[in-house]
């Protein structure tokens, strides 16, 4: 297990979704984060003192930005893109290809880096079962195990409560949140806030699991 540390620097990705942005923001609130690089294709329009945004075009190839990358311990990737309507092979592309080429340039940069990546409930870690998306983000949960970083957390939240003041809240998640007593009932549910609590966690703290379902990363936010 990597050393732990009571103050970090993060990177984070996909903040203009729901995810990424309720993560930046218990980032924003807690002292452990010293400071937070916010990677993306375009800017997330959110000024903070101790955030930083760099925007790029290709995460396959971030050569101009190499520099702005060293000196980070953690990087939280929370980019992540619906199946519906592609093919295996788009899929994989950008929800294999482009994950690990990102995260080999990191382990490069930064290998005492702990990495936490989000995939979703039902992953196949076997890579072997009938659902695409599930087949595609196991593999790469499993690849991400094999480099070179200090730890590697695969977190698979399902259904999550917006942070009050997200802006990036999918219309489905609108309305869920006026469900919620009876979603509630059916299925377990995280907020936004134990799910970044949960990564700050994963770095000061460190996790007996590399793979977090509902349950693990409720008892890890705690």
């Amino acid at each position: 297990m990597a050393d732990r540390l009571s103050k970090f620097r993060v990177i984070i990705t996909g903040v203009t979704g729901m995810v990424g942005e309720g993560v930046l923001l218990e980032c924003l609130e807690n002292d452990a984060v010293e400071h937070v690089l916010v990677l993306g294709r375009r800017p997330y329009g959110v000024t903070h003192p101790k955030l930083e945004e760099c925007i790029v075009k290709d995460f396959t190839d971030l050569t101009a930005v190499e520099e702005k990358l060293r000196g980070y311990d953690a990087c939280f990737n929370c980019a992540g893109v619906s199946s519906a309507g592609m093919s295996e092979a788009e899929y994989t592309r950008l929800a294999y290809d482009m994950v690990i080429s990102f995260a080999e340039t990191l382990a490069r940069l930064n290998p005492k880096m702990i990495f936490t990546h989000v995939t979703g409930a039902g992953t196949d870690g076997t890579e072997k079962g009938r659902v695409m998306w599930a087949r595609v983000k196991g593999r790469t949960e499993n690849a991400l195990t094999r480099l070179p970083f200090g730890e590697v957390y695969a977190f698979r939240p399902g259904l999550m409560k917006p942070t009050p003041g997200q802006k990036s809240i999918k219309t489905l998640y609108r309305v869920l949140f006026v469900l919620m007593p009876i979603v509630r009932l059916f299925t377990p549910m995280l907020t936004m806030q134990q799910v970044g609590r949960a990564m700050i966690h994963a770095v000061t703290r460190g996790s007996d699991k590399r793979v977090l379902e509902v349950v693990d990363i409720a008892a890890l936010a705690q």
